[in-house]
């Protein structure tokens, strides 16, 4: 792993990059039409959206760049012990560092110290990487969709008790 990459929390001044490494990615894997999170109103002001007494959204640096993010908040339609694992997303050159197991934990801790006992996460299966990490991390995949999130495209589905 790289030493040179920090996980840290969103700050307002990073929005605009946040949403640009949202959009780069779920382009690059054709995650563009209607029923994917690249469409979700909150894309454009992750900060705001995520206070961090029932939410929290980081952001991978190295150096100043900001070259991945993700983080957690309830699961919208769920019930008030899960949260949902939430646009976890590397530009490629941050890709295969290990960064992606480390913003999951520092998620999966966080989450677990704001009383959640679960977390749910949506995704496709064509983000094979995404997949595997999920499954090495501990989560199972499920037959179907929990809560309400809107993301009606995403085909694979995972839970994970904390």
């Amino acid at each position: 792993m790289n030493q040179n990459f920090t996980i840290r929390l969103i700050e307002a001044g990073d929005n605009a990059k946040v949403a640009s490494i949202i959009r780069q990615v779920m382009t690059e894997f054709d995650c563009t039409g209607e029923g994917y999170s690249i469409n979700d109103a909150e894309v454009d002001s992750m900060y705001e959206n995520y206070p961090t007494e029932i939410s929290r959204f980081y952001v991978v640096t190295r150096d100043t760049a900001v070259l991945g993010c993700g983080g957690f908040a309830p699961l919208k339609g769920g019930d008030e012990d899960t949260c949902e694992l939430k646009k976890m997303y590397f530009l490629e050159e941050a890709r295969g560092k290990g960064m992606g197991r480390k913003l999951l934990e520092s998620c999966l801790e966080a989450a677990k110290s704001l009383g959640y006992h679960r977390m749910y996460l949506e995704t496709v299966e064509r983000m094979t990487d995404a997949n595997i990490l999920y499954q090495k991390m501990g989560f199972k995949k499920l037959c179907g969709t929990l809560g309400n999130t809107g993301h009606g495209t995403c085909d694979t589905f995972y839970a994970r008790d904390l």
